[in-house]
């Protein structure tokens, strides 16, 4: 049994745990966020702001942050890759749409489910005659893709394995290449591939059928002194929220149009 001095430490020692595990909660009170600077309308570079990024992935982690209590800024950190390394290291807290890829496990902490998820299409001319359904249908027909589309490493691998792909540097030139007849397909996500039909006023249609789906999450580096678990935890409440409310679905259909107008201006056109 306690004496008096004994009980009088013990309650002090637990009054003290508890706003240390306060502050472990809430010790992290901003967030420094990169991402890709090309992957419109889920993450692209501000035109007006070109230190920061903005899109549906932007407006949604954003979303998610105020109601957690937590400020985030979006920081333009260079090409992919580089904005990858400034999360590997520490430098920056965390990426806003990067997809699942084993490599980066053992660097990054993924949130599951995934902020939005992108559907990756056939593209063809407008009555195109051969079926292009699934991927055994491309097979001996040229085709394009952007080196900017993000695919599943297993798609990626069907594709170098399968098919017979010319690789262009942005979409509009992808898009162009199937234009003017250079190929029978290109491969791009459902939106990005909505918007470049549009402003480029290219008589085009989207088979059916999605060949791939690749998430985009958010993956806080194991180097950031935000990376807890309760902020893990957080986050993966609200990104399973904004999806079940509809508000993840809106926030792409609001930026496609944003991208949309933003196309229509020649000095952003030619940066997509």
């Amino acid at each position: 049994m306690l004496s008096p001095r004994g009980t009088l430490a013990s309650l002090a020692g637990a009054i003290l745990l508890v706003p240390s595990l306060t502050m472990a909660a809430g010790k992290c009170d901003r967030l420094i966020v990169t991402g890709s600077p090309d992957a419109p309308p889920y993450l692209w570079r501000d035109p007006q702001d070109p230190k920061h990024l903005m899109g549906a992935n932007a407006d949604l982690l954003k979303e998610a942050a105020t109601q957690i209590g937590i400020k985030v800024e979006l920081l333009f950190a260079g090409k992919r890759s580089q904005a990858l390394e400034e999360v590997r290291t520490g430098r920056m807290d965390l990426l806003a749409d990067t997809p699942l890829n084993d490599a980066e496990l053992e660097s990054l902490d993924f949130v599951h489910p995934p902020v939005s998820q992108n559907e990756i299409m056939v593209w063809t001319r407008a009555g195109h005659a051969q079926p292009f359904n699934a991927l055994a249908d491309l097979q001996g027909h040229a085709g394009a893709i952007s080196e900017k589309t993000r695919v599943t490493p297993a798609f990626e691998r069907a594709i170098k394995e399968h098919l017979t792909l010319e690789r262009k540097t942005n979409l509009t030139q992808t898009f162009q290449a199937l234009v003017q007849g250079q190929v029978e397909y290109l491969l791009a996500g459902r939106y990005a591939g909505m918007a470049m039909t549009q402003t480029l006023a290219a008589d085009l249609a989207a088979q059916p059928l999605p060949l791939d789906r690749p998430g985009l999450y958010l993956a806080l580096s194991f180097n950031s002194a935000c990376n807890e678990p309760w902020l893990r935890g957080q986050l993966a409440k609200k990104m399973t929220e904004l999806s079940a409310s509809g508000r993840s679905s809106e926030a792409v259909t609001r930026n496609l149009d944003l991208w949309k107008a933003q196309l229509q201006q020649p000095s952003s056109a030619t940066h997509q």
